[in-house]
This record gives structure tokens, C-alpha cells and sequence, in this order.
């Protein structure tokens, strides 16, 4: 065999093994035979390259139906450090607790290269179709988890992060950033954000910070829902709870409240 044939497959079997992980993240779990007729070849190909994904951690196997879904080597892979999984790992029974509670979607995010990086998410129970943010880089200017993220920054640190123009989504959002240092200040001294239809109008957020044992805001979780259901005593209490969930998501990072 040449090299070139020899480049050939290697290159044919990278695009399977990419083939394999789109399949499964649209579909959440796929077997084996599913996979092998998703990508037209023989079931002993697929096993061989979910075989190999699941051995460098990209897919993992559900003990249960014996299906694959992602692994956390994805999250690795999408430039997370192992702090990002930390909080990953701390947050999710806090998360699942909080959509239990106010019924609408939580999410964790980060700050990444001027965007808020979203890193989980669990739906509550008013929320099953719920749209997936994870993986997803959201504005910093528009969202409540954004401004929770730029609570944490110096002003110079804030212009940074920000583009020199702020774009604008809704006729509600925040295009001055005067304007929006002062919204930041707000959060800062509130301990908290709340954002309504400024990335998209009926969409409504609140956030609060996670911090390190530092207090240094190092994410932020957050609820979100249509205005219709989302109304204004909701959020006022899901603010509470959220205050109440980032505090004890941050103990578990050595925060103390002072």
C-alpha cells in the first residue's frame, strides 16, 4: 500500500471518528448499530473507532443501555481546564436542585477570550425543550451570566473584554459601555443580575457568582425563562435561591462569605 492510500484511510477513518461524535451529540446516546448505519459501513468498523474514541475519553458507555454518549474528554478537548471541570463537577448537584426548585433551565458559565463559555446546563421540569447552551460562547454585554462574569474585573479588565462597539440583539440591550460599568457596579454591589429580553426579547435571567477561596469570581450560574412564565415574583425568588446556591457552590472551593 502506497502512502498516499495508506494518508487516505487515515483521513477516512478521522472523518468516521468525527462522524461518530456528531451523531451522538444530536442524538444523546447511539449504539453501536446505530452508528454503524449512520455511517453506511459494517458494525465490527464502528465498534472498532467507538472502541478507540471511548478509549482516549470522548464517548463513554451507559452502563444501563449499553449505548455511548459524549465523554468528558470533549470538554477537555474544548480548551476547559481542569478548574472548568471542577466547577462542572461541584455545580451539577446544586444545579439540578435549583431547576427542581424554580422549574426553569440553570446554567454554569465561564469567562473565555470575551464571551461567557457555557459549560453546563440542567432543565427543570417548565422547561423540557429547553434550548442547549452548552459548549456555546454567549455576549458578556447582554446576559446576566455576562455581567456576573464582569463583576469580577477591574474596569480596565471589563474594557478589555468587551469589543470596542457592543453589538446590539434586542431593543433592550446595553450598547454603552458607561452605561454598562454602572450595571456592573450594580451587580457587584447586589451580589446579583438580573437581565430581561436583551439578548432575545422574552427571555429573562438571573445570575449570581461563583467565587474561588480567593473571592475572585471564577463563573457564574444562572435561571432562565420566557417572561410569560418567568414573571417578576419568580425571579425574585429563583434570586434568593441562586444567592444561596453560589454561596455553597463557592464553599465547596474554600469561599468563605465575610
Amino acid at each position: 500500500m502506497s502512502n498516499s492510500e495508506t494518508h487516505s484511510g487515515s483521513v477516512q477513518s478521522v472523518d468516521r471518528a468525527v462522524t461518530i461524535l456528531e451523531v451522538i451529540a444530536r442524538t444523546g446516546l447511539a449504539g453501536v448499530t446505530d452508528i454503524a448505519a449512520e455511517l453506511g459501513v459494517h458494525k465490527s468498523t464502528a465498534s472498532r473507532i467507538v472502541s478507540t474514541l471511548e478509549a482516549r475519553g470522548l464517548v463513554e458507555q451507559d452502563q444501563h443501555r449499553g449505548k455511548y454518549r459524549l465523554g468528558l474528554g470533549i470538554l477537555r478537548l474544548a480548551g476547559a481546564t481542569t478548574a472548568r471541570l471542577d466547577i462542572v463537577q461541584e455545580a451539577r448537584p446544586v444545579a439540578k436542585r435549583l431547576a427542581e426548585q424554580t422549574g426553569e433551565t440553570i446554567n454554569v458559565a465561564v469567562l473565555s477570550d470575551g464571551a461567557a463559555l457555557y459549560l453546563d446546563q440542567v432543565s427543570g421540569n417548565a422547561s423540557v425543550q429547553s434550548h442547549n447552551w452548552v459548549g456555546q460562547r454567549i455576549p458578556l454585554h447582554a446576559t446576566s451570566n455576562g455581567k456576573v462574569l464582569l463583576s469580577g474585573l477591574s474596569e480596565t479588565g471589563i474594557r478589555t473584554a468587551l469589543e470596542a462597539k457592543l453589538p446590539t440583539y434586542t431593543p433592550h440591550t446595553v450598547t454603552s459601555i458607561p452605561h454598562l460599568l454602572t450595571e456592573v457596579a450594580e451587580v457587584v454591589a447586589a451580589g446579583h443580575s438580573i437581565v430581561v429580553d436583551e439578548l432575545e426579547v422574552g427571555l429573562t435571567a438571573v445570575s449570581a457568582p461563583i467565587r474561588n477561596a480567593h473571592g475572585d469570581v471564577i463563573a457564574s450560574i444562572s435561571a432562565s425563562g420566557p417572561g410569560f412564565r418567568f414573571t417578576d415574583a419568580k425571579v425574585d425568588a429563583a434570586k434568593d435561591l441562586l444567592v444561596a446556591a453560589a454561596a455553597d457552590i463557592s464553599s465547596r472551593f474554600g469561599w468563605r462569605e465575610r
